[in-house]
């Protein structure tokens, strides 16, 4: 029987349960209240934690926490909180506990927990256990007269059910947090005090968004993420606009016992009335379908910033709560085809704990009148700034001149996500009970709030062109150096010329200037020149220590007969395919003078592995029928302390009249020994009108990419040229052939004899020879021929080529051979033949001695029969 009547309990008791949760509705019943400690309490409006308590039995208490209600499609969802705590030894199971709801019109709704608590069946002993009910109350929009009745399961109660108790809620009572006071809340289930601190409202591009900002501190022992609320700017008529979280705090997460900010965004009618607002948070019941109502809080009342910011004042702005410097710098323009083109810097510094990443920014520049030119905001979008890190952003823009350029400024746009927005109708009871009021009626979506951060004052400042020698202080988003203009020269290449101009580089700073990969661009007057453009730096000096310098040469190539004024110079890197700029500078300066060097005197090439000295060795003229050639020997001597190869040079023969001409450069292509010594040719062809004799020597290094051209490799520009004055001289023939110079070899005819044979038409000559070469330096292909002509007992002469290596060697006691033949030797009955040698080069020649020998002619043999 007892066991029966068990079975009976359980079954019955399971009924109620599922009615419970079928939601079904029941009749009030006459029950005794328990009055909250709190609904005595004055007028003023306050969200207690206990709306008071209840006994369900024995040391079995509930205790009410909080009440709220929240607008939705289907039906208005009341919640309510009860904390049941437990002081017996023995655990209770909540099974024998129910609440419903009994509202102003007297419906009795049965309360069923929310999907997160739906598994808590029983309180432990000696503990506490908050369990959150839902109850939908259709169009009741107001907790004016709410009623939440508790019972208990008792058999021997009609219909099972036993009240205990009713929780009658206040009419002064308001879940909303009182504006400035501390609350305390749970999120994720971790303790938080959380207080509303700010409402501001900004206006931008006729439109009005408000910045809502509210304080969590983490109580617990667990880090804080954001729970995923949805937060909403409740108006206090009723109407609702959901907040976007300020994309810098997304996904925040908060350390135990940390205090963190957090700001939402959204947008709000021009006409709205802003007056006792307050922020409302609501977490979705994905299970039950349902958004229910958590913590809200009163606003302060709002603000409008004023967020011009004058020249060169910092702006500081919250990051993920870390106070992040922002300050206009360098702001300088030059007019152009009738617009103004503006450069700029904005310094970032996070001088907060942690690193921070910059939200998406759209800036622009703004004139009086409201017009915006937008700039390219790649390099702050997302940048991520370690603590105390400091970012230099080089900023661009360009303005039309009709513009008034001495009142812009640079607009500082947060681009923040939005959600979809929703506003309900106003009633006039909103803001008293507590409720969010009306129904909820769509409104058009926002795809993106652009909410005004700052209004930075540009400094109206001309840039100024820079003159030569003069040292400039510069900043940029890789350090503080200053600069100089060095040098601005014009050289010939080719059928065009090279403007090279030479800049050098200082860090000021105390720790090391790591340059980027700097190209050029090169603008003369208004002409772009950035396609010939080039730029030359050594690559060990890309990083450059505190107090050290470094030269970086620009040069591009423009017609020779192009005349300008004004010379534009931009270095700028490459940063996600976008031009960022390293420095601009802009010079009507006059070109530099090449520097001449005297006749003798040495050209100093420098360069990591190139260090060495260039001296003329001999100047000569080769006098031709139509033409004259210019060849100059020069002497390299390499200063480096190993072998290396030199710099590849670059000439031209300049004539006292000024005219110029190209010099073809003959370069040994092996590497130079430690003080080894180079011998490098250079020639031209000049006409025959041109005085030869007062010639200098235009050269300097070639340059190749980034480094100086090594021979064999093909110059696209030289750099350093220098005027070497030339000593051309005319060298008489020598008298013998016992000691004849051809450089780098001396040729020493020993002997030399002639023989014919008595009637033959022919003379055979032999010459005994030496042929040293000066080996104490290197030298290129040997390009010269040395000519040989035989002039006959006659007068009349004939020639023969004489290739070094092939018709004549190298060494001592050698000899050459040769036959010449004329019709006339037949007649021959001895005599003298002279020889004559020649520098033959490109065609052109040079007599270096002749000297004269006897023939012997030899009588023919007769053969007696």
């Amino acid at each position: 029987m007892r066991k029966h009547s068990s079975t009976y309990v359980v079954l019955l008791l399971s009924t109620f349960v599922i009615s419970q949760l079928t939601g079904h509705t029941a009749s009030a019943a006459a029950v005794s209240s328990v009055q909250p400690k709190s609904a005595v309490a004055a007028a003023t409006v306050t969200a207690p934690s206990n709306l008071g308590s209840v006994s369900l039995g024995a040391n079995i208490k509930a205790t009410l926490e909080d009440v709220n209600i929240w607008s939705q499609p289907g039906g208005n969802i009341l919640t309510y909180t009860i904390n049941y705590s437990n002081g017996s030894s023995k655990s209770a199971s909540l099974l024998y506990y129910f609440s419903r709801v009994m509202t102003s019109g007297g419906s009795v709704i049965p309360g069923n927990p929310l999907s997160a608590d739906a598994t808590k069946k029983k309180v432990g002993s000696n503990e506490s256990l908050r369990v959150t009910y839902y109850v939908n109350v259709g169009q009741v929009n107001s907790l004016k007269g709410i009623k939440i009745p508790m019972y208990v399961w008792d058999s021997k109660t009609k219909g099972y059910l036993k009240q205990v108790g009713t929780f009658n809620i206040p009419a002064n009572y308001s879940p909303t947090a009182v504006n400035g006071k501390n609350v305390s809340t749970t999120m994720n289930d971790i303790p938080v005090i959380a207080k509303s601190e700010s409402l501001e409202l900004y206006k931008y591009s006729g439109k009005v968004y408000a910045k809502v900002g509210i304080s969590l501190t983490n109580k617990g022992s667990k880090v804080l993420s954001d729970p995923g609320y949805a937060a909403y700017l409740v108006s206090a008529g009723g109407s609702s606009y959901e907040l976007a979280l300020d994309r810098s705090q997304l996904s925040y997460k908060i350390q135990p016992q940390e205090k963190k900010t957090i700001y939402y965004l959204t947008e709000i009618p021009s006409y709205m009335k802003t007056e006792n607002m307050k922020l409302q948070f609501t977490q979705k019941d994905e299970a039950l379908k349902l958004e229910i109502a958590k913590s809200s809080y009163k606003l302060p009342a709002a603000t409008t910033p004023n967020l011009v910011v004058g020249k060169g004042v910092i702006k500081k702005i919250t990051i993920n709560n870390n106070t992040v410097e922002t300050q206009l710098n360098n702001a300088t323009v030059y007019a152009e085809n009738n617009k103004g083109f503006w450069t700029f810097q904005l310094r970032v510094k996070n001088t907060g704990k942690s690193a921070v990443t910059l939200p998406s920014y759209e800036l622009a520049v703004k004139s009086s009148t409201g017009t915006t030119f937008p700039i390219n905001s790649k390099g702050l979008s997302g940048l991520t700034i370690k603590p105390l890190e400091e970012k230099i952003i080089p900023l661009t823009a360009q303005v039309p001149l009709e513009v008034e350029q001495n009142s812009l400024q640079l607009q500082m746009i947060e681009a923040v996500s939005a959600p979809d927005n929703s506003e309900t109708g106003t009633t006039g009871e909103g803001a008293a009970t507590g409720s969010t009021g009306g129904t909820n009626v769509a409104t058009s979506n926002t795809a993106k709030l652009t909410v005004p951060v700052a209004y930075f004052t540009i400094s109206y400042t001309l840039r100024p062109e820079i003159q030569k020698g003069m040292e400039y202080r510069a900043t940029n988003e890789y350090g503080t150096f200053t600069y100089s203009l060095v040098s601005l020269q014009r050289f010939p290449w080719k059928d065009d010329d090279i403007v090279v101009a030479r800049l050098n580089i200082t860090n000021t700073q105390s720790v090391a200037l790591s340059l980027p990969e700097l190209k050029g661009a090169v603008q003369v007057d208004n002409e772009d020149m950035t396609s010939s453009t080039e730029l030359f730096m050594d690559k060990e000096t890309s990083t450059i220590g505190p107090g050290k310098n470094a030269e970086i040469y620009v040069f591009a190539k423009i017609p020779y007969t192009q005349e300008f004024d004004k010379l534009k110079l931009n270095l700028y890197s490459m940063v996600k395919e976008e031009k960022s700029s390293f420095l601009s500078v802009t010079t009507n300066s006059m070109m530099n003078a090449v520097a001449s060097i005297e006749t003798g005197g040495s050209y100093v090439i420098s360069g990591k592995g190139k260090n060495a000295k260039v001296q003329e060795n001999k100047t000569i003229i080769y006098e031709g029928l139509n033409s004259n050639l210019v060849y100059t020997e020069l002497l390299l001597s390499s200063e480096e302390k190993r072998q290396s190869k030199m710099a590849r040079l670059q000439a031209y023969y300049k004539t006292g009249d000024g005219q110029l001409f190209e010099a073809t450069a003959n370069q040994p292509d092996t590497s130079a020994t430690p003080g080894g010594k180079q011998l490098i040719t250079f020639w031209a062809k000049v006409p025959k009108a041109v005085n030869a004799s007062d010639v200098s020597l235009f050269l300097g290094p070639g340059i190749t990419g980034n480094k100086l051209t090594e021979p064999g490799q093909e110059s696209t520009g030289f750099i350093n040229m220098a005027s070497l004055s030339l000593n051309p001289v005319i060298t008489p023939p020598e008298k013998n052939l016992t000691r004849v110079a051809i450089y780098p070899y001396t040729m020493s005819v020993l002997s030399s004899e002639g023989r014919s044979l008595q009637g033959s038409d022919s003379i055979n000559i032999v010459m005994n020879y030496n042929l040293l070469r000066d080996s104490s330096y290197d030298m290129g292909t040997f390009t010269h021929k040395l000519v040989l002509k035989m002039t006959d007992p006659y007068g009349l002469s004939q020639e023969r080529s004489l290739n070094i290596g092939t018709d004549i060697l190298e060494g001592t006691n050698n000899s050459y051979t040769a036959s010449f033949s004329n019709n006339m030797y037949k007649n021959l009955s001895g005599g003298t033949y002279r020889i004559t040698l020649y520098d033959e080069f490109q065609g052109e020649r040079i007599e270096l001695a002749s000297q004269a020998y006897n023939i012997k002619i030899d009588r023919a043999v007769v053969t007696e029969k």
